[in-house]
């Protein structure tokens, strides 16, 4: 056997991904995980500024707050023990989020001309994910999916909604531009569709009760 074949004989199997290998636990963002949460959201708040206020406050006031007002404005819903979202953890490390809340906590949903309210049925929404770069595509987005249909229960939600975007076949799409999730992971954790708005946005929906 030459070196290169010995080197190659040696060299030991690629490790499964943290999501694989069921390492992922999930919890909800409280008071006492905030640092977690902008360890996560880095300096850019996940993604211009946002902190994941995008669908909470007014665009004027999402704008003047972008950065660091955000950032403060977030932490005070946090505080208030207000419903905001779950955070994925590999080991102690966090590495994913998704945000849900009761639908009357994202007013922005019923200024979007395609995400209108489907019917008087009370349902908390799911409107954004964040997962670290080194965790993207392992499955990390349906783990969370399904962590929040769980934590929904506990709350005695009837409704779990979410409006992931369906990309046109062969398309290759910006993680940003996906940030309410893809139509495919929501299948995958059990959701149906209720609407298709335009032909690349889906209202999906699980049941719980």
């Amino acid at each position: 056997m030459t070196r290169s074949a010995k080197a190659v004989a040696a060299k030991p199997a690629a490790a499964k991904p943290a999501a694989a290998k069921g390492a992922i636990r999930v919890l909800p963002l409280t008071p006492e995980r905030w640092d977690d949460f902008e360890t996560l959201f880095g300096p850019r708040g996940a993604c211009a500024g946002c902190w994941c206020l995008w669908w909470r406050i007014p665009r004027s006031e999402w704008t003047r707050g972008k950065g660091d007002g955000n950032r403060r404005a977030m932490r005070a819903i946090v505080r208030s023990g207000a419903p905001t979202g779950l955070l994925a953890y590999a080991g102690k490390t966090p590495v994913g989020w998704i945000a849900l809340a009761p639908r009357e906590d994202t007013p922005g949903l019923d200024r979007s001309r395609t995400l209108k309210r489907l019917d008087e049925k009370p349902v908390w929404s799911i409107t954004c994910f964040f997962v670290a770069r080194d965790y993207r595509r392992q499955g990390v987005t349906v783990i969370l999916l399904r962590a929040a249909a769980a934590y929904a229960r506990k709350q005695k939600v009837s409704v779990l909604e979410g409006y992931p975007s369906e990309p046109r076949k062969g398309s290759v799409q910006a993680d940003a531009w996906v940030f309410t999730g893809v139509a495919g992971a929501f299948r995958k954790a059990g959701f149906r569709e209720a609407a298709r708005p335009s032909e690349t946005r889906r209202i999906m929906r699980l049941e719980l009760r």
